[in-house]
């Protein structure tokens, strides 16, 4: 089974319950097997300032899917929770399900990057991610803790469960 991390995030329509729900959607996924998700964590924006706040997380499945059957089946779960995909880069969303790393693999297709392109750069991604595999070498070699000591937080707070 294939090792697949996946970066979750909302901050429209009830965030956190969108995380939830998605972690509910992610669990009943066909050959899959939901593994663990991180605490939840607030961050601001990346783009446009004049959106709310973000509540991100990462989850960890394992799969016999290949990269673009999960994709497909992750974008039908944003769908469901009401995404909708505008030109608009970096704005609002009710949920955002990023494939992050899927085993070691380095994919570049029409629709799928992985490593996901911003990994290294998002302390919402790198943190939780660090919470779930301290241990853990990127693809590029580079050690995730090694991410983590050179990225600020920028005001990055993890949420009580």
């Amino acid at each position: 089974m294939h090792c697949v991390y996946l970066g979750l995030g909302a901050n429209l329509n009830s965030p956190k319950e969108q995380l939830d729900n998605a972690i509910i959607a992610l669990k009943k996924l066909p050959n899959c097997e939901f593994v663990n998700v991180s605490h939840y964590y607030a961050s601001k924006p990346m783009g446009p300032q004049d959106q709310p706040d973000y509540i991100n997380a990462v989850a960890c499945i394992k799969t016999t899917l290949d990269p673009e059957q999960l994709l497909d089946l992750t974008q039908s779960i944003e769908l469901e929770h009401g995404r909708v995909r505008k030109a608009e880069r970096w704005g609002p969303r009710t949920l955002d399900i990023d494939t992050l790393l899927f085993d070691d693999q380095i994919i570049n297709t029409a629709r799928l990057t992985v490593p996901h392109y911003g990994l290294s750069d998002r302390e919402f991604v790198v943190y939780p991610l660090l919470e779930l595999a301290p241990e853990l070498i990127l693809p590029s070699g580079i050690a995730l803790k090694t991410i983590a000591n050179n990225l600020p937080l920028n005001d990055l707070q993890q949420l009580p469960l």
